[in-house]
Order: C-alpha cells, then sequence, then structure tokens
C-alpha cells in the first residue's frame, strides 16, 4: 500500500507543494492538495468506494492516486491555480514573527491583590473573604489547660485550631 505522494514545485518563482494520500479502505478516498506557502490553493477528493471488491485494488488505488496527483502538477504549470494562487501574500513559517502580546489580567490575582477594608486585622497582606476576629495572644508560652474552668480562658485563643474553632463555632456545640 503507498502512503501517498509530496512533491514541491517552482512556479512563476515560488514553492508549491503536492501532497497525494489515501485513506484507507475503511474511508475509501484519495485526497490531493496543492499547498503555496502553508496555504492550501485548491484540494481534490476522489472516492473509490464503488471499486472496494475488485481482486487488485492496491494497485488500481496507486495508478488512482499517481494520475490524480499528476493532474494537480499538469492544471499548477497550466495556470489554472493562478488567480486564487497569487492573490494573497503567503509568508513562509521561518521568516514569520510571532507578536509579542500583553499578559492578560488574571482575575484570580487581582481578587488576592484587592486592597484590605480599613479595620482589616493586618495591614499589607492578603486581603480574606472574611475578617478574623480579633485575637489577644497570652504573653505565657504555656498551653491553656483544656479542663480549665476559667471564665477568660475562653475568650483567650492560643493557637490557629482555636482561631480556627473560633471564626467557625466552638466545637462545643
Amino acid at each position: 500500500m503507498v502512503l501517498g505522494y509530496n512533491h514541491n514545485l517552482m512556479y512563476k518563482g515560488e514553492v508549491f507543494h503536492v501532497q497525494t494520500e489515501d485513506s484507507g479502505v475503511a474511508n475509501p478516498h484519495i485526497i490531493t492538495l496543492l499547498y503555496r506557502g502553508g496555504v492550501i490553493v485548491s484540494s481534490k477528493k476522489t472516492s473509490y468506494s464503488d471499486i472496494l471488491k475488485m481482486d487488485n485494488l492496491e494497485v488500481v488505488v496507486e495508478e488512482l492516486m499517481k494520475e490524480q496527483h499528476k493532474e494537480m502538477m499538469r492544471r499548477l504549470k497550466a495556470g489554472d491555480f493562478d488567480e486564487k494562487a497569487f492573490s494573497f501574500s503567503a509568508q513562509l513559517i521561518e521568516n514569520y514573527e510571532i507578536p509579542t502580546l500583553a499578559p492578560e489580567a488574571d482575575p484570580v490575582a487581582d481578587l488576592f491583590s484587592m486592597t484590605s477594608p480599613p479595620d482589616s486585622a493586618s495591614k499589607g497582606s492578603v486581603s480574606l473573604l472574611f475578617d478574623l476576629p480579633q485575637v489577644s495572644v497570652k504573653s505565657d508560652p504555656a498551653p491553656l489547660a483544656k479542663d480549665s474552668a476559667s471564665p477568660d480562658s475562653k475568650n483567650k485563643i492560643n493557637n490557629l485550631d482555636e482561631t480556627i474553632l473560633s471564626v467557625f463555632g466552638s466545637r462545643d456545640k
């Protein structure tokens, strides 16, 4: 089985590429494309579903491919595609400069860069969607006893877990 044919042709000072491929018996058609500068100038698609049961299908398809490929090259040389092929200015990909675009705004970064409300607990840090309660940190490094019955112990928060629980409610609830 022939996978395809590819030829580059110089015509009127420009390089044209002719490519012919067989899509196989599962999708029985032959496609020939004519390119100039990466742009398709012309295409031809021929189905061979009507001859799938032939004994020498592979040879017949190869001949159909050769003829369709040569026909596209002959038509190019005859000027059949001049109007379409030279109506645009093709640039070679090697000479193409990719424009530099300004970066787009990042909505997530914009959300976190918003200024904190004036009564926020920390200035200059990432603003939160809610304000943490004002926490007085005990200067004594010893942790509070869990069974402490003093009325002051419920109002003082000593660690991150206690801070989180104070925001979402007491663990006794």
